[in-house]
């Protein structure tokens, strides 16, 4: 790893330290950071050297010489769906290939027959590919080394429970969905029971592992009943299949839910997403548990999962009341990215000095800045964007990414917390909902490319 990269990434031992660094003191290193890692990435990895040479890009000399090298996020899935669907694992291979520092093209993938024996292929060699759920149809897929999953792992250590918590292994830990699988929700509960379980306790809502296949097929699937090409065999079968996995699901749910309010006398750390907390407050209300009859030592950290689950308005509000006053763990994150953002006491998200933020315009082309160059240097006040960034961690892939979320960054020099800015507000939304396509510029041409070298 380069020296100024490893410098900006370790100060997150010390987070104290690395949340008091002004934009002013980080900016430098970021930016020699960035040139560092470009030099590298440049003769690596095809689709960035053909990026940088249809900008005229030869050195990063400032931020905005990043907006034409980020990629958009529907790169990871900009593979033809024939190569699932048809089982081109070896063509599917090439795909990633093309998008990855390791050299993927020698791992064997003859014999497999679904993409969760492709990753596992993929993982027997090293090769730690991590895959989204795939439930707008098609999955993207990211490639880390061993080493990223070390630092992010590290990462997580130190954030999670920023500011304040000192990390312990003094924690009853609660997960709500699947320990194993090749994902980053899995990837994070495989880290909190190392880092945070008393004696090895956690618990999952879910037993079994999870299968990108059967997830991915259920998306597939009710697309084409809501195009009408599905057969009514097919939407039978559909439909017996997920009678069944709602029943299972439900008793999962009382299950684990009791067992989350069995423990909640004693420092527990619950950890998931919105939909299976509200079913634990569901059955609270069963049992007849008031509000805030918890621990205080315990942790709760819940968040994400509400893409096409109808949830009430007031879901966090009921979620914060039942709880009472206990430590409230909040990032923002995703698979993208290696260094997710802690929430200050203020409610703000602060940026990790490993992670160079781009706020853009929507369709992912302009830097928005008074100057278009230093991410608003002199500016103090918000600017409303979409969000970019270069994660300076990886190893296996390029870091930089055009998202799909719209975010509001606040440029004042203080945050409300007192440590320093920008930060980003707590009003995070996407540009586009589920199942529609993301009008990101540079996305069709990106696609064009990846897919003439591998054809």
């Amino acid at each position: 790893m380069t020296p100024t990269r490893k410098e900006l990434l370790d100060l997150i031992v010390n987070t104290d330290q690395a949340f008091n660094r002004t934009d002013a003191e980080l900016r430098p290193l970021r930016l020699a950071a960035a040139q560092e890692l470009f030099a590298e990435r440049i003769e690596q990895i095809p689709l960035l050297k053909h990026r940088a040479a249809e900008a005229g890009i030869t050195r990063i000399e400032k931020f905005a010489d990043l907006v034409p090298l980020l990629f958009a996020h529907t790169v990871y899935k900009s593979y033809p769906a024939s190569f699932v669907e048809k089982g081109q694992w070896d063509r599917l291979l090439k795909w990633l290939d093309s998008l990855s520092v390791p050299d993927l093209t020698g791992v064997d993938m003859n014999g497999v027959s679904n993409v969760d024996e492709f990753l596992d292929r993929l993982w027997a060699a090293d090769h730690r590919v991590l895959a989204t759920s795939g439930s707008s149809g098609k999955c993207s897929f990211l490639n880390h080394t061993a080493g990223d999953q070390e630092l992010k792992r590290r990462h997580f250590r130190h954030t999670m429970a920023w500011p304040g918590e000192v990390l312990s292994n003094n924690y009853i830990v609660f997960w709500t969905g699947q320990m194993e699988g090749p994902n980053s929700a899995c990837e994070s509960a495989q880290f909190a029971l190392k880092d945070w379980a008393m004696d090895g306790r956690m618990y999952a809502l879910a037993k079994d592992k999870l299968k990108i296949s059967e997830v991915s097929n259920m998306a597939a699937m009710r697309k084409r009943m809501a195009e009408g090409s599905a057969t009514p065999d097919e939407i039978a079968a559909f439909e017996a299949e997920a009678a069944d996995k709602a029943d299972k699901g439900r008793q999962e749910t009382i299950e684990f839910a009791d067992l989350v309010l069995d423990h909640r006398h004693q420092p527990i750390y619950l950890m998931g997403f919105w939909a299976p907390v509200l079913a634990i407050i569901e059955r609270a209300r069963e049992r007849g548990i008031p509000d805030g009859d918890f621990h205080p030592d315990s942790l709760i950290g819940v968040g994400g999962g509400v893409k096409g689950i109808p949830l009430p308005a007031d879901f966090k509000e009921r979620v914060d009341g039942f709880f009472g006053a206990v430590k409230r763990i909040r990032t923002y994150a995703m698979t993208e990215l290696a260094q997710a953002l802690p929430n200050c006491e203020h409610g703000n998200y602060h940026v990790p000095p490993g992670l160079i933020m781009l706020l853009l315009d929507e369709t992912g082309e302009t830097l928005l800045s008074p100057d278009g160059d230093s991410q608003g240097s002199d500016f103090h006040g918000t600017i409303e964007g979409r969000f970019g960034f270069l994660d300076l961690a990886y190893e296996g892939r390029w870091g930089g990414l055009i998202t799909g979320d719209k975010v509001t960054a606040d440029f004042s020099p203080t945050c409300g917390c007192g440590r320093p800015g920008p930060v980003i507000l707590d009003t995070i939304a996407r540009y586009v909902q589920p199942g529609e396509d993301d009008k990101i510029s540079c996305a069709g041409t990106i696609d064009a490319y990846i897919r003439g070298r591998v054809e």
